[in-house]
């Protein structure tokens, strides 16, 4: 294994340092390291990070190819300075057993840019009937501990409440779609006053808000963890601050287009900005980013959800909902967040790296930048300023919100336990 040395990189955004990495490990951190045999990559002005770890990601394999594949998938977090992703369970087939999750995790270790963890599906064929093989899944050579029925709410007091109980035995914890099906019947955007003038049907913060609410009550009554996807409403946030501060065990996420985007986008009828939960007001989007940064909400995750560009490209009613977003989640953030002044960077390491590695149990993942720890790295150019260009991605997809838009911040390097999987902005 070859020798790597970081010279002169802001480790978390603090002083300047050199990060000597060893085969798969950090060998040392300090100033004036030298470099001997080593690979030296000069990084003065730039921001060393734990490589990042998404646990909302959509793979689509197996089943649907024509809008991403691990191998593309995994190309993109590691072009957006992810180490590891949590795919998501609403493939075709669903990851509902043993042998569907560990096809996943296999895929990933073969590609080998990313660290690919399979959530499994909370009900058998997300169908919120019947509980999925949660114990078997987790007993399986992919060793899940994250379960989500997400793209659909399980919506069943009792499963959810069986469901709670049953990871706690190993562990694990329920990542709940808040979405109440009766109230969302044919909604279409966030019911509001833009939906109104559209005509176009609401989709109302209290069906997000409502099950969030039962959900940290069954938690709080199992004594298990239940972790809120994609959480967009202020009420949302109220609801986990409450539940939080009477000790019940809830962590949320909020998506980087929640943080940034708002309804009034909705006015072009462009499809690229359709999306569930749906982008919310300008009010929400200010509650979501106060809360990221006084840590209501514990992390930042893309849900990146890649659409073919047939499914797109039509009319809003009958466009599929979905954003991808590894590749532009940390300039979103950086934008929103650092650049506003809510957070800094080692806010940032903590929001994307440290908390959802330690929600998910991932292994070797969210560690500090020390001697000793894994190689997992990104290395961040908080200078830089540019348009997104979609025709670059490493997706297969192309379904961004972001095209033409300046963002801040461009991820330079990631490395996976030593191994450069992107340098110098090319993906290896």
């Amino acid at each position: 294994m070859s020798k790597i040395l970081i010279r002169g990189a802001r480790v978390l955004g603090g002083e300047a340092q050199d990060v000597l990495i060893d085969g798969e490990t950090i060998a040392g951190v300090g100033t004036d390291l030298p470099a001997g045999d080593a690979t030296v990559v000069e990084a003065e002005g730039r921001i060393l990070l734990p490589g990042l770890v998404d646990l909302h990601t959509h793979l689509r394999e197996p089943g649907r190819e024509d809008s991403e594949t691990v191998l593309t998938g995994t190309r993109a977090a590691a072009s957006g300075g992810f180490t590891a992703v949590f795919a998501m369970a609403n493939t075709f087939p669903v990851a509902d057993t043993a042998g569907v999750v560990e096809q996943v995790y296999r895929l990933g270790q073969e590609h080998g840019y990313c660290d690919v963890q399979p959530i499994g599906a909370v009900t058998v064929g997300l169908e919120g009937r019947k509980l999925a093989e949660l114990g078997a899944m987790h007993e399986s050579a992919a060793g899940v501990t994250v379960f989500s029925d997400d793209g659909k709410c399980v919506d069943d007091a009792v499963i959810m409440r069986r469901a709670l109980e049953y990871v706690k035995a190993f562990g694990g914890v329920v990542a709940q779609h808040a979405q109440e099906p009766r109230l969302t019947e044919g909604a279409q955007m966030n019911e509001g006053v833009v939906s109104a003038e559209l005509g176009l049907g609401g989709w109302p913060a209290v069906a997000e808000e409502s099950i969030i609410a039962r959900d940290v009550l069954l938690a709080e009554h199992v004594g298990s963890r239940v972790h809120i996807c994609h959480l967009s409403t202020a009420g949302s946030v109220e609801i986990v601050r409450w539940a939080k501060s009477r000790g019940i065990d809830v962590t949320a996420e909020v998506t980087p287009h929640h943080l940034l985007l708002t309804d009034e986008l909705v006015r072009s009828y462009n499809p690229v900005y359709k999306v569930n939960p749906p982008l919310r007001t300008e009010r929400d989007v200010l509650a979501l980013r106060e809360a990221l940064a006084d840590g209501t909400i514990d992390i930042v995750a893309t849900d990146h959800a890649p659409h073919p560009h047939e499914d797109k490209d039509c009319e809003w009613a009958a466009a599929a909902m979905g954003m991808v977003g590894l590749e532009t989640a940390l300039s979103v953030v950086q934008h929103t967040m650092v650049d506003t002044g809510l957070l800094d960077w080692a806010g940032v390491a903590d929001r994307m790296s440290f908390a959802p590695a330690r929600i998910g149990r991932a292994t070797g993942h969210g560690r500090p930048v020390s001697a000793g720890e894994p190689a997992n790295l990104t290395l961040v150019d908080p200078a830089y300023r540019g348009a997104v260009d979609p025709a670059g991605f490493a997706s297969r997809s192309r379904n961004t919100p972001y095209e033409g838009r300046e963002l801040p911040g461009r991820v330079t390097h990631t490395f996976l336990r030593g191994r450069a999987t992107l340098m110098d902005g090319k993906l290896a």
